[in-house]
């Protein structure tokens, strides 16, 4: 039986992104733009017709801001959000306040001038709107410059092959890398994953082994997520730069629009950040990530996979536990998506399955047994 498409309310000032957006939108058959408005005020005007099962925001707009309709709605009568915002650093800052007031998740907005922007596009925001559609949101309390879009040339946007880690590291060949004094925490995160991050790494202290993290996010959105995380957590937080060792008391996230790997010389861990397609429809991918740490650091490294839709990482913590790492998957209850933990676990990737509350000690038991 077919199941009825995800509705989807646009929500942004300027038509031609409105325009761009539905026909991205539709271009997919499991997903129908019901809707665009120009501002909240229409949108809620709209919603009263019609309610969505996804609503795409953007941040800046006349007469009432994204951030206050988001902050509004999700008290009032939640609904997945996804943030659809400018590529600028105020925006990505704002992004992440629409991130903590409860929107599921954040985009970029896309540029469309070659076919393989076009559909990288395609697949990241069809991606987002089905990942929020999956999600569990919660109400919660108040107190808790558009960037023009080149219009397609095409209405019929032709999905990309799904490709796995194969085009950027090499998989292991099963050689199991000898236990040494530095271990290393590898960890993957999607749809909820900003907050279910901020959890784990606050439960870190300062002599905890290096962790490098790939959390969906599209570039510069990553370095002020990594910037939050810093101020809040024992821990140093950055984002990833190519040649960066791993160094205890620090983690590393990989950029936007970059795959990262780990990678070791002598005694001493780093990390390589590259360009290259996207794997498992998404760069960064987790499964790169992943890989790199079955390749490299074997049964010194632990692995966690957390909340997220789809299967990114899912063959890259199976490839961890079998060279020795230890594995960990977020339990189910406490997921926002249970997507990328459970593809893991029907696997046999996971050597334990436990809530987000409990991650991080049962990490740091693993890495200092």
């Amino acid at each position: 039986m077919k199941k009825d498409p995800i509705k989807i309310l646009i929500v942004d000032d300027s038509a031609l992104v409105r325009q761009t957006l539905q026909e991205i939108f539709d271009s997919d058959p499991d997903l129908e733009v019901i809707d665009t408005a120009s501002d909240p005020y229409v949108a809620v005007k709209k919603m009263r017709e019609n309610v969505p099962d996804v609503i795409s925001l953007d941040i800046e707009m006349p007469r009432m801001d994204g951030l206050t309709f988001l902050q509004k709605l999700i008290a009032q009568h939640p609904i997945p959000v996804v943030i659809i915002s400018t590529l600028t650093e105020q925006g990505s800052d704002l992004a992440l306040r629409a991130l903590e007031y409860g929107a599921v998740e954040v985009i970029t907005k896309p540029k469309l001038d070659t076919k393989t922007r076009l559909k990288e596009a395609q697949i990241r925001l069809c991606d987002k709107i089905k990942a929020a559609a999956q999600s569990k949101i919660k109400r919660k309390s108040h107190h808790q410059q558009v960037q023009h879009v080149q219009h397609p040339t095409s209405s019929k946007i032709q999905v990309a092959k799904k490709l796995t880690a194969d085009v950027i590291i090499k998989k292991p060949e099963g050689k199991l890398v000898f236990k040494t004094t530095e271990s290393i925490i590898a960890i993957g995160a999607s749809t909820g994953g900003t907050e279910a991050l901020k959890v784990v790494l606050m439960g870190m202290p300062l002599d905890c082994p290096g962790i490098v993290i790939v959390q969906h996010m599209p570039e510069l959105f990553t370095r002020q997520f990594a910037q939050r995380l810093d101020q809040i957590c024992q821990i140093s937080v950055k984002e990833a730069e190519d040649g960066d060792s791993v160094l205890k008391g620090q983690a590393l996230i990989a950029p936007g629009n970059s795959h990262m790997m780990l990678q070791r010389s002598g005694a001493r861990y780093y990390v390589k950040v590259k360009d290259g397609p996207l794997v498992n429809r998404h760069k960064p991918s987790v499964d790169v990530l992943f890989r790199s740490a079955a390749r490299y650091a074997g049964r010194n490294a632990v692995g966690a996979i957390l909340t997220g839709m789809g299967a990114d990482g899912a063959k890259g913590l199976l490839e961890m536990k079998e060279t020795g790492a230890y594995t960990i998957a977020q339990d189910e209850k406490s997921c926002v998506v249970f997507g990328m933990p459970n593809e893991a676990i029907k696997l046999g990737g996971a050597d334990e399955v436990q809530s987000l509350e409990k991650i991080s000690q049962s990490i740091l038991r693993h890495v200092r047994a």
